[in-house]
């Protein structure tokens, strides 16, 4: 079954650049470790969202914003696609990701679309 592990974390994790570094190769390394147990899908780091545009539709007309805002300490930061066995597994696997100690990571099945 997938799931998709969306990161929310601190930003200000990142602004010591040897904090920064080490938590770059525990990344690295938990990555390392998912694509060798085969359970690697997809994933990716985010922009931060200062970076972001919104869209909305409405009666025909398109409209953008900037944002969104973040008024909170965490912010989405990123995700993984993951393929395991069962939720049990894909919250142990999301305990593993380097956030998971600072901030939280979502754990979302997705939805299976037929034909």
């Amino acid at each position: 079954m997938k799931y998709m592990l969306l990161i929310y974390g601190d930003p200000a994790a990142y602004t010591d650049p040897a904090a920064g570094e080490k938590l770059m190769g525990e990344y690295g390394a938990f990555t390392q470790a998912i694509i060798e147990s085969g359970e690697f899908v997809a994933g990716d780091p985010l922009q931060g969202s200062e970076t972001a545009t919104v869209v909305r539709s409405r009666d025909g007309q398109i409209s953008t914003t900037d944002g969104p805002f973040v008024e909170t300490k965490e912010y989405l930061g990123g995700y993984y696609v993951v393929d395991v066995k069962d939720l049990d597994r894909a919250i142990e696997v999301a305990s593993q990701i380097p956030d998971s100690r600072t901030g939280g990571i979502e754990v979302r099945p997705l939805m299976d679309i037929p034909g």
